[in-house]
């Protein structure tokens, strides 16, 4: 059974080639058919195999599908590998994403790139399946670059928009940088372990380094590089909010089943490497408390629907980082799930309301929206709530297991779980600041729109809503993974966490969601009095340019490297090259000009050659 693993990547696969090849000659029905059909084939795979792992002892198991390379010493396999990481991840992808698909069915059914959208849809569920099962890191790289590429392609979906097409390069270049980072990691690793085999490696690691090892810590560094790169993680997270460009579906996938969660999987894929380093698996932590607090600033400062929840989705992996920082590992993977639940439930919620409102994004030129959108209303009900850690909604359980690991830290474990709790009440503002402005409160425009929503697209909302409420209460099976760390999991467990830290992190979302209500929606204060402090309107300006990172890095980058085109404009490279044509074609006119045809020019030239050669020959 658990060879049919290979089978998780290859109805993708297959799905992308057939609608790539053939998508411009079938029918509609049939291209929607084939592109969330061949995810959900892959969801049943995913059943078939979780159901005997779960079953048996949950023990690893490894299937070699062929050798993909060997030179020299160096052998890579085309492997796959199936604990419970790969359990949660594959079907969380699979499962998640087939929702996503059928939904997109019915949203984009009009656009005339319905076969493109779903062959590249396909091809990026395809190339994340690849990463969460590879056996080795030289494959999960693969899956990893077939992600980004996929990205880029989604992100600028609509690209006869130029600022679409910006975004898309914008998403490119920026996770390039972290590419880099994690592919010189890899050389690094390989130089100094002689294997890229993820077990194998982990274990040279262990027997060969130290804790504090110079060579744990920089390729460590090097790996978080990448992870902060696809994840939208302090400093390159810049990317994210502007890949809200493509269609809503699209969003939906980046954010909730693939792209931004590559990075987490990678961390606690290599937990073990991170915990020779426990400096840069504190500089984890710390990354991810900063880019939570950034985000959720930002966000609440934030008019366009999708860029509110870009940034909760920024905010949100700022808590999976947290928890991996702090040794928190089962509980970045538990919440890496809810959040799927409750982040795609919002997205095609988002998705259901623009779709509605002819494409408008502007929260404040919507209100009162609840009577007339029902579906998208429940939708964002339950999914705000699960994402502001409700109590006994699947975010309560994860968020509330991060912060009590985070507590369990020594020297920094207080003020690393205060800076979580801050984040968490600053989520209950900006989560319902977008409910209450856009289904509650007088109709600032598209006041006759009714719900565009058909079965296709109400189904996976449905399924998502009891998700997003129950899947707290699901047990993951990741135990055994993490079993080098039980002591520490253990040591969290037995942290005397007092009923007032329990009390504080039950409340404080919902002083949150208080705080929204009296701005939002009673009207008890003021948002426009408020702008009219100037620091107030300060903050906000500052907050809603994102922190002035896309300012400061135009400055810093942006800004040189087009004025060292613009002085390089002629290029100094090729006027070398250049240079060394005019000297050829110089040397062939001399050339050309000794060639007269007088036979006496030419016995004295061999004359005089003679002569020379002769004569360097007595002098040597």
């Amino acid at each position: 059974m658990f060879e049919s693993l290979g089978l998780l990547p290859t109805f993708p696969l297959l799905g992308f080639l057939t609608l790539f090849l053939a998508g411009g000659f079938l029918p509609r029905r049939m291209i929607g058919l084939i592109g969330a059909g061949s995810i959900g084939l892959s969801f049943l795979v995913a059943l078939s195999i979780v159901m005997p792992f779960l079953s048996g002892d949950s023990e690893e198991v490894r299937h070699v599908v062929y050798t993909w390379l060997s030179v020299g010493n160096f052998e890579s396999t085309f492997g796959l590998y199936l604990d419970g990481l790969t359990v949660v991840m594959i079907l969380v992808i699979t499962g998640v994403g087939f929702l996503i698909h059928l939904y997109s069915t019915g949203f984009m059914i009009d656009d005339p790139s319905f076969s493109r959208f779903f062959a590249i849809m396909n091809l990026f569920v395809a190339s994340m399946l690849i990463l969460v099962i590879a056996d080795n890191l030289l494959l999960l790289y693969l899956g990893w670059e077939g992600v980004g590429l996929c990205s880029y392609l989604l992100i600028g979906f609509w690209y006869t928009d130029p600022e679409n097409g910006y975004a898309a390069r914008k998403a490119f270049v920026t996770t390039r940088v972290g590419d880099t980072s994690m592919a010189i990691g890899l050389f690094l690793l390989f130089t100094q372990l002689g294997t890229l085999d993820i077990q194998s490696l982990l274990v040279f690691a262990q027997d060969r380094w130290d804790i504090g090892s110079g060579f744990a810590i920089a390729a460590t560094l090097l790996l978080l590089g990448g992870a902060v790169g696809k994840s939208a993680q302090l400093p390159l997270q810049t990317w994210l909010p502007d890949a809200m460009a493509g269609p809503t579906p699209i969003s939906a996938l980046i954010h909730a089943a693939t792209m931004v969660t590559a990075g987490v999987y990678l961390i606690a894929r290599m937990h073990p490497l991170f915990e020779l380093a426990p400096n840069v698996q504190l500089l984890v932590a710390l990354i991810g408390l900063a880019t939570l607090l950034i985000a959720g600033f930002t966000a609440m400062t934030q008019h366009d629907i999708k860029r509110i929840l870009a940034y909760s989705t920024i905010s949100q992996i700022g808590y999976m980082f947290l928890g991996l920082g702090v040794g928190a590992w089962s509980a970045s993977i538990f919440h890496l799930m809810t959040h799927a639940f409750f982040k795609a439930l919002l997205f095609l919620g988002a998705g259901t309301v623009i779709l509605s409102l002819h494409h408008e994004h502007d929260i404040f030129k919507m209100g009162g929206k609840w009577r007339q959108l029902p579906v998208a209303f429940a939708s964002f009900m339950i999914g705000s709530l699960a994402l502001a850690a409700f109590p006994f909604t699947s975010g309560y359980f994860s968020k509330d297991e991060i912060l009590i690991g985070a507590l369990a830290v020594e020297g920094v474990g207080l003020w690393l779980w205060l800076g979580g709790v801050v984040g968490a009440f600053f989520t209950g503002i900006y989560s319902f600041r977008l409910v209450f402005v856009v289904f509650f409160g007088e109709s600032r425009g598209h006041h006759d729109e009714g719900e565009v929503t058909g079965l296709a697209m109400a189904l996976p909302l449905f399924v998502l809503m009891v998700l997003a409420l129950l899947g707290g209460f699901i047990h993951i099976p990741v135990d055994n993974v993490f079993s080098h760390g039980a002591a520490l999991g253990a040591a969290h467990e037995e942290h005397s966490v007092s009923t007032f830290m329990h009390a504080v992190m039950i409340v404080v979302p919902l002083l949150g969601i208080g705080v929204s209500y009296l701005f939002y929606c009673a009207g008890v204060f003021s948002v426009s009095s408020l702008m009219k402090l100037p620091l107030a309107k300060t903050l906000h300006s500052f907050w809603y340019s994102g922190w002035g990172f896309d300012c400061l890095y135009k400055l810093l980058f942006i800004s040189p490297f087009l004025w060292l085109s613009k002085v390089n404009r002629r290029d100094v490279v090729d006027t070398f090259y250049a240079g060394i044509v005019v000297l050829s074609v110089f040397g062939n006119a001399v050339s050309v000009r000794s060639q007269s045809g007088l036979l006496r020019w030419y016995i004295l030239s061999i004359v005089i050659g003679i002569v020379l050669l002769v004569s360097l020959g007595a002098f040597l």
